[in-house]
């Protein structure tokens, strides 16, 4: 489990390939400058459990400076490479980065928060420099290749994406067990998904989200090859799935979308056989959408249901899934809990909050009150989501507690709305919330992106697009579940993982008022 074994035992096999530049990275190579690394931090004074933040695209670097931190011991925070400067300067300062990198593609935030982050004893850029970063390169190229004298295992601190509220630091103990300790993650893979290291893992996710870090740092372990997309593109990643003969990835449901959506003779040339294992998770999958999937590429598609807390980890396969349609799997980890706002148990079949009874202990960093909100009197942790368990164990998730809407003193769960709108042919994307209504204290609005903006160009038009949209919704859910009213727009702001920023779509129809409640 240790990329320098890799090293010595495959020095040229690809550790990763970049997907459009087609770059070769060999565990050789990623060995060496992973060590280079390390050693540069260790002589800014790093030691076992400091920390570190990384900012960038899915840049080739990405990589070495991960291993790098791993193999130190460190605590490494990958930040979003779409974040604000005052959103990157908060991540910075909270997480104690002691020594922060970054790209030249992102110099503009960068540059920006450099004398707001005091922390910070070095920051670093890769291909290229600005004022008050030094080049990563010539910086490492003083460095030996050797590992440091006290390598161990370090780990990740992830920052939720903040779709609900300001991100939150989700810190676990670090273990500083001897580098090459396998982690419970790699096990799981192994498990459940047949892992080994003749794998070849695509990942068209930005690298700083926790899957993909995981995933793609746990098939280095295992030697395997991951193709590392830059960037997602629905047909250029069945033509990679063909040329590399790709054996597993993990994908979002928009994703399945945007590859569904192709032109029927664009998305049947190539040979997506390979695929042993396509995972899914991050966001609800609507159930015609994974019909379809499995329809197209076998029953080779698992879809599990975690967070970067590592408190659950539900798990299903296809066979399981087309028996318990709708269900993201059993927890692998302990017994599951639904409980109403008062703490108590619901019956089996009833929607409530979502705890899991795991060993796995996490806080959020800097955040006592958060830490405390996820914690049931019993000890149990949530994610805070909504979801109910049937009698044989499978748990069924309805949406985030945040996101409900309550009509007339109904609960709505939009994502029921949601996951029949994102299915129409002149549906791109959607985002469905509560908005005020003096009667009923909330009603059903529905945003939509259109597939294309000509279908909506004109009033007159959008009108008939909304009515056909409401009444399309109607056929399958109860009115009350169905949007009242349909607004247009251009482009909604979904985070490059599948998560959607609903709260920013949301709150353009709260304006003005104290308070979201009604």
């Amino acid at each position: 489990m240790h990329i320098g074994v890799h090293a010595q035992q495959t020095p040229d096999k690809p550790a990763y390939i970049m997907a459009t530049s087609g770059q070769v990275v060999t565990y050789a190579e990623l060995d060496a400058t992973s060590n280079r690394i390390a050693q540069l931090f260790a002589s800014h004074g790093l030691v076992p459990g400091d920390a570190v933040c990384i900012m960038m695209e899915n840049n080739p670097m990405f990589w070495p400076i991960a291993w790098a931190a791993q193999r130190s011991g460190l605590q490494y925070t990958a930040a979003s490479s779409r974040l604000t400067a005052p959103e990157l300067e908060y991540i910075i300062n909270d997480c104690g980065a002691k020594v922060f990198l970054t790209s030249a593609e992102k110099s503009d935030a960068a540059v920006e928060v450099r004398e707001k982050i005091p922390g910070v004893l070095a920051a670093y850029m890769v291909e290229g420099t600005a004022p008050g970063y030094e080049s990563l390169e010539e910086s490492m190229a003083a460095m030996p290749s050797t590992p440091i004298a006290n390598e161990c295992e370090g780990g990740d601190m992830l920052y939720s994406s903040g779709t609900t509220g300001r991100p939150k630091g989700v810190k676990t103990a670090l273990s500083h067990a001897p580098m090459g300790t396998s982690p419970s993650l790699v096990g799981l893979l192994t498990m459940l998904y047949g892992a080994t290291s003749e794998m070849v893992y695509i990942s068209p996710a930005p690298f700083y989200h926790a899957a993909p870090l995981r995933y793609c740092m746990s098939t280095m372990r295992l030697g395997g090859t991951v193709i590392a997309m830059e960037r997602f593109d629905p047909e250029q990643c069945l033509s990679l799935i063909e040329t590399y003969r790709v054996t597993h990835g993990q994908f979002v449901p928009t994703m399945f979308v945007r590859m569904l959506k192709l032109d029927e003779s664009t998305r049947t040339k190539y040979d997506v056989s390979s695929i042993t294992h396509a995972i899914h998770a991050a966001a609800p999958c609507p159930i015609p959408v994974k019909e379809q999937m499995i329809t197209w590429w076998g029953e080779k598609i698992y879809e599990y249901y975690a967070g970067t807390e590592g408190n659950g980890f539900c798990a299903v396969s296809s066979p399981e899934w087309l028996q318990k349609k709708g269900t993201v799997g059993r927890n692998l980890l302990g017994p599951v809990h639904i409980c109403d706002d008062d703490g108590e148990e619901v019956p089996t079949g009833t929607p409530g909050t979502i705890y899991f009874e795991s060993a796995t202990q996490f806080e959020y960093h800097n955040d006592p009150e958060k830490t405390k909100a996820s914690r049931h009197p019993k000890g149990w942790t949530t994610l805070g989501d909504i979801g109910y368990v049937d009698a044989d164990g499978y748990l069924f998730l309805t949406d985030r507690k945040a996101n409900m809407i309550i009509s007339g003193g109904v609960n709505i769960y939009p994502q029921e709305a949601e996951n029949v709108l994102t299915m129409h042919p002149k549906v791109g994307d959607v985002a469905v919330f509560g908005v005020p209504n003096e009667d009923f204290g909330e009603e059903v609005k529905a945003v939509v992106q259109p597939a294309d903006w000509s279908l909506v160009d004109t009033p007159e038009k959008q009108a008939a697009v909304s009515r056909e949209l409401i009444d399309f919704c109607k056929t399958q859910l109860a009115d009350i579940k169905c949007p009242r009213s349909v607004d247009f727009d251009p482009e909604l702001p979904r985070h490059p993982t599948g998560k959607l920023y609903k709260r920013l779509v949301r709150d353009r129809y709260w304006q003005g008022r104290e308070s979201k409640l009604v």
